[in-house]
């Protein structure tokens, strides 16, 4: 299963850097032409041309993004996460929290673990009724600890348990040998506790208590 994923997050890596690098900008350039662009006076027309390929740009840009956060290694874990906050911040607040000591990590375990509090804070916006999500990360010795949290509604997992939300998101946990624990109170919202190995050995569960 590890081995699928990590093929599955290569093919869409390279698709999404062929889409950010290529595309991408070669509509940023023809954007620069047709800006230079002598329409005797006809601006209209120009006007309509640059909003489509402005469109297109943006299109380019969530596909690419949407496949594998390309920019994730060059601007650091935390950093993209938050960028990722703010482009929210007119849906919901979110607060993250990362203790002193957190360290790198491999790019196969942050990308899972964006992908999971991406996949988490979509959920609470489309299914819930939360206006405030909290993210806290901490590293210990032997496993760096996750939770993600919110105020809506809460949820009953074995209701959504076969929904594809949590389906990608417990996939993305075990592919990391992590153990995790949903904790849900109806009308208090949703928790959820991620235990990743620093050394791929499967943590306590007694330590998600």
């Amino acid at each position: 299963m590890l081995e699928n994923i990590k093929a599955q997050e290569e093919e869409r890596k390279r698709i999404a850097v062929m889409i950010h690098d290529d595309i991408g900008n070669r509509l940023n350039i023809l954007s620069l032409w047709l800006n230079n662009l002598d329409t005797k006076g006809d601006e209209v027309i120009k006007k309509k041309i640059y909003s489509q390929m402005s469109s297109l740009i943006d299109a380019a840009r969530s596909i690419s993004h949407s496949l594998y956060p390309v920019n994730l290694e060059s601007v650091g874990f935390v950093l993209y996460v938050e960028e990722m906050i703010a482009n929210l911040s007119h849906k919901i607040n979110i607060s993250m929290r990362v203790m002193p000591g957190h360290e790198k990590k491999d790019i196969f375990i942050e990308v899972q673990l964006y992908r999971i509090i991406q996949e988490f804070t979509t959920n609470v916006i489309k299914h819930s009724t939360a206006t405030d999500l909290w993210i806290y990360i901490k590293d210990y010795p032997r496993h760096m600890a996750v939770i993600i949290s919110d105020n809506g509604q809460g949820f009953d997992y074995d209701l959504v348990k076969k929904g594809m939300g949590i389906k990608n998101i417990e996939s993305r946990i075990k592919s990391m040998n992590a153990v995790h624990k949903w904790k849900n109170t109806p009308n208090k919202g949703s928790r959820l506790i991620i235990l990743i190995p620093n050394n791929h050995e499967l943590p306590n569960q007694n330590s998600l208590n």
